[in-house]
C-alpha cells in the first residue's frame, strides 16, 4: 500500500507561475509574424521566448509529484494501479478527447469550411493520435505517454544508482532522440513524443525521490542558510539567466533577419533555459509562499489548482479575443491589445473553470480534477486528487 505523503502546498504556486508563462507565450505568438518592423519587436520576442518555461515546468512537476508519492515502491499493487489509471482516464484522457474534438471542430468551421466531414474524420483521428488537434494539446498527449510508462519507470528508479544519475541519464536519452530525429528518421510531430521532454521527467523523478533531502535547499532563497546552498543557488540562477537571455537574443536575431542557425543550437538553448527555469521557479515559489500576503498566496494557489482546466480552454478565449482587433493597426495600441488578450484569456478561463468545477456536476470530465478541498468525501486525497492535479496542469 502506498503511504500518504505530506501535501506540498508550494506546488500550487509553482503551477500558477507556469500557467502565467504559458499564456504569455500564447498571447504573443502572432507578434513574431506581423510585428517584425516594430520598435517593440524585441519586447514581443522577449515575452514569447523567455516565458517558454511553462509547459516544461509542468512536465517536471508531474514527475516530481508522482515519484514523491510513489518513489521507493518497486511496483504498484493491482488495486492501486487500477485506481491510478482509472483516475487518469477520467481526469486526463477524457478531457483530452473532449478538447481535441472541440478544437478540431473549431478549426474545421473557421479555417476549413469547405472540407467535408468524411475527409475531416481521418484527419482528426491522426491528430488525436499525435496530440496535434490544437497547438497546446501535445502536452496532455505526452503526459498520457508518461502515465503508460510510469510503472516501468517506477521499477527503474528503485535503483539508487539510477536515481543518482537520473539527470544526466535523462539528458542523454533526450539528446539521443534529438540527434536521431535530426540525422536519422525525422518525425514530423517530434514534440508530441515524450522523449522530447525525458530530461524533465528524469529531473522531476530525481527531485521527487530525494525531496526530503533537497527541500531545505529549495526553500533556502531569502533565508539565512548554509554557504553551499547560496553557492549552488547563485550558480544556477546566473546560468539560468544567461541561457534565458541568450535564448531570447538568438530568436530575436532569427526572426528579425530571417536567418537561421543549426537547429541543435536552438534545441540546446531551449533545453538549458527551460530545465533550469523549472528549478528556479520552484525555489521562487517557496520564497513567494513565505513572503506574499495571505490574499496573494490564496489567489496564486487557486490559479495553480485550476491550472489544468485553464490550460485546456484558454486558447479558445484567446482566439475569440483576436476576432476583434480593436487596435485597428495602430502601433501604439497594439501592445495594449496583446496585454488585453493575455488578461482576457486568463481571466475568462479562470472564471469559467472555477464556476464549472465548483457548481456543475461532471465538469471534471472536461476540465480535470477539482481542488482537493472541493472533494471532501474522497478517500486519500493526497495520493488521488492532489497528485492528479499536479500531474495534469500544463
Amino acid at each position: 500500500m502506498v503511504a500518504r505523503k505530506e501535501r506540498i502546498s508550494t506546488l500550487s504556486i509553482v503551477r500558477a507561475l507556469a500557467m502565467l508563462g504559458v499564456i504569455s507565450v500564447h498571447a504573443t505568438s502572432e507578434t513574431a509574424a506581423i510585428m517584425k518592423t516594430s520598435s517593440l519587436f524585441y519586447g514581443y520576442t522577449f515575452f514569447n521566448i523567455f516565458f517558454k518555461y511553462g509547459t516544461p515546468t509542468f512536465i517536471l512537476l508531474s514527475s516530481l509529484v508522482l515519484f514523491y508519492n510513489y518513489g521507493g515502491v518497486d511496483k504498484l499493487q493491482p488495486q492501486v494501479l487500477g485506481k491510478f489509471y482509472k483516475n487518469r482516464f477520467r481526469y486526463v484522457f477524457i478531457p483530452y478527447l473532449i478538447c481535441s474534438v472541440f478544437y478540431f471542430m473549431l478549426v474545421q468551421v473557421t479555417w476549413y469550411p469547405d472540407r467535408s466531414w468524411s475527409e475531416a474524420v481521418p484527419v482528426f483521428v491522426t491528430k488525436l493520435l499525435t496530440g496535434t488537434a490544437y497547438t497546446h494539446l501535445y502536452f496532455v498527449f505526452i503526459s498520457i505517454q508518461f502515465y503508460l510508462l510510469f510503472p516501468l519507470l517506477l521499477l527503474l528508479f528503485c535503483s539508487r544508482r539510477v536515481v543518482a544519475w537520473a539527470i544526466p541519464l535523462g539528458l542523454a536519452l533526450q539528446w539521443g532522440y534529438v540527434l536521431w530525429n535530426k540525422y536519422g528518421v525525422q518525425i514530423p510531430a517530434k514534440g508530441s513524443i515524450s522523449l522530447s521532454y525525458i530530461s524533465f521527467y528524469f529531473a522531476g523523478a530525481y527531485l521527487g525521490v530525494n525531496f526530503h533531502k533537497v527541500r531545505p535547499w529549495l526553500d533556502s532563497l531569502g533565508r539565512v542558510c548554509l554557504v553551499r546552498y547560496k553557492l549552488i543557488t547563485g550558480s544556477i540562477w546566473l546560468l539560468w539567466l544567461g541561457l534565458a537571455l541568450l535564448h531570447v537574443q538568438i530568436w530575436y536575431w532569427t526572426r528579425s533577419t530571417g536567418k537561421e542557425m543549426n537547429s541543435l543550437i536552438y534545441e540546446l538553448l531551449w533545453n538549458g533555459h527551460t530545465l533550469l527555469s523549472a528549478i528556479v521557479i520552484i525555489q521562487f515559489a517557496f520564497y513567494l509562499e513565505r513572503r506574499l500576503p495571505e490574499l496573494g498566496r490564496r489567489l496564486l494557489s487557486q490559479l495553480g489548482d485550476l491550472s489544468f482546466g485553464i490550460y485546456l480552454i484558454h486558447p479558445a478565449f484567446l482566439a475569440l479575443y483576436r476576432q476583434f482587433p480593436w487596435h485597428k493597426g495602430s502601433a501604439s495600441l497594439y501592445p495594449l491589445f496583446i496585454f488585453g488578450g493575455y488578461v482576457f484569456a486568463l481571466g475568462m478561463s479562470w472564471i469559467i473553470v472555477y464556476g464549472a468545477l465548483r457548481f456543475i456536476p461532471g465538469a471534471s470530465f472536461g476540465l480535470g480534477a477539482p481542488p482537493r478541498d472541493w472533494m471532501p468525501n474522497r478517500k486519500n486525497p493526497a495520493v488521488a486528487v492532489e497528485m492528479i492535479r499536479s500531474t495534469t496542469a500544463s
